[in-house]
């Protein structure tokens, strides 16, 4: 999503360096530069007015530190004032006795039900008991949509049968909750203008009743500012405590992330990564800052390499990597415990750009059916091809292309991008051993 972003503040950076001092000359220009980055970014105009007169007061103002070159210097202002944009993280609110409520408003179409659902999920893995409830009568249908969510994830919904008014949904589901010891109830609200008084007050009323712990607005990332300003009106009406970011996965220009905060006074407490149901996660400010400076999301990536990497898989790995061991089996081992972690370009994407990551392909899409070709291609190997890659000649390209249903050029492609990870690896080893990539030591099974 921060892709075109990253890239142009990359080049910003860029004309930087060399520079034995940051003259006024020099950041002028890199301020213009930020300026139309973040404007093609579709972030609030007066967002960046604010935040580039802040860069520029604290780039002339404050004595450079003599281990910073210009580039540098002007990164860490950058990354300081872009934390101090979207906030310090915060966390889910509960409420004091159970159950707590959770309310999801937001326009129609935005995804306040398929959201409702990864939240539900989100919440049982964190070890909650989630009841979820819609209370959308307008829209045909919608409480069967929402019936079917929680089917699809394994838990309960209130169906209200016989029940057409919100208010008496909402009691009842409260009631429901206590009966089955549910401990967070999430209300799907119907979607809505917040121009529609009528709607507006309805939400109203349900806050009244429910003393919700959280109110919170679903934004879907790809209409930016749109999004922007609609949970600002919604604020003023309801008192959101949080924004749920959906389609951050998608190709938005990222302005809605950076300008929603400051625009409406309500952080963003989840992001949506992706169409499944587990596709959700907490929102990171500094992470967040970190991607879009280039700096990747080691963090995350992490999480998720705990999450779905085999351990004992990933120390034989390491061992073989700090022997410069590193075989078209482990190639395609890694491969297969990469996919178990989500779509590739979203693990790409949270890679630094600098050091030996700088130079990997980073294609915004990934064809999974061009994975399986390679599956199929070393599968094909013999043991002593998959150990030793130098024995395979013309002839046996042959036979392997043949066997996995594939040509001699697929597999040459498979050959090369095993060389080039072979590579890449190698130039990594080399840099954590030289201490370049402190904090990675977790990662290195990767």
């Amino acid at each position: 999503m921060f892709e075109n972003l990253t890239d142009k503040l990359q080049r910003v950076f860029k004309n930087l360096r060399g520079q034995g001092k940051l003259s006024a000359e020099h950041l002028d220009a890199a301020l213009g530069g930020l300026r139309e980055a973040m404007l093609d970014a579709d972030v609030n105009v007066a967002v960046v007015d604010e935040i580039l007169q802040r860069i520029g007061e604290k780039a002339l103002g404050a004595e450079v530190l003599l281990t910073l070159s210009p580039d540098q210097h002007v990164v860490k202002i950058v990354r300081d004032e872009l934390g101090f944009l979207l906030g310090d993280q915060s966390k889910p609110r509960f409420a004091s006795r159970p159950p707590s409520v959770w309310m999801l408003v937001g326009l129609q179409g935005s995804g306040k039900t398929t959201t409702t659902g990864k939240l539900a999920k989100w919440l049982a893995s964190t070890g909650h008991r989630p009841l979820v409830v819609s209370t959308d009568v307008y829209r045909p249908a919608a409480r069967e949509q929402l019936a079917q969510v929680a089917k699809a994830i394994g838990l309960p919904c209130w169906a209200a049968t016989g029940m057409d008014k919100p208010l008496d949904i909402v009691r009842g589901a409260i009631r429901e909750s206590k009966l089955s010891a549910s401990d967070v109830v999430l209300v799907d609200t119907a979607g809505r203008l917040h121009i529609d008084d009528e709607l507006m007050a309805e939400l109203q009323m349900l806050k009244r009743e429910l003393q919700p712990a959280e109110i919170l607005f679903i934004a879907d990332a790809m209409i930016g500012q749109d999004a922007v300003r609609s949970a600002g009106e919604f604020h003023k009406r309801l008192g959101l405590t949080g924004v749920v970011l959906t389609k951050l996965d998608g190709d938005a220009r990222g302005g809605a992330a950076l300008s929603i905060r400051k625009v409406t006074g309500a952080p963003v407490k989840f992001v949506g990564i992706g169409e499944k149901y587990d596709a959700i996660e907490p929102f990171y400010p500094d992470r967040i800052v970190s991607r879009i400076l280039g700096m990747g999301d080691v963090m995350t990536l992490i999480e998720k390499a705990e999450q779905h990497i085999d351990q004992k898989k990933a120390a034989e790995l390491a061992r073989k990597l700090r022997h410069d061991d590193f075989t078209l089996e482990d190639f395609r081992d890694q491969l297969a415990q990469l996919k178990k972690m989500g779509p590739l370009e979203q693990v790409m994407g949270m890679l630094p750009k600098v050091g030996p990551f700088a130079n990997i392909p980073r294609d915004t899409q990934v064809d999974e059916k061009r994975l399986k070709h390679v599956e199929a291609i070393i599968n094909s190997m013999t043991a002593e091809e998959r150990d030793d890659h130098s024995l395979i000649d013309g002839k046996r390209r042959k036979r392997i292309a043949r066997g996995s249903g594939t040509s001699v050029q697929q597999v040459n492609e498979v050959l090369r991008q095993y060389m080039t990870m072979r590579k890449m690896i190698k130039q990594y080893g080399a840099a954590a051993a030289r201490g370049k990539l402190r904090g990675l030591g977790k990662f290195s099974g990767m």
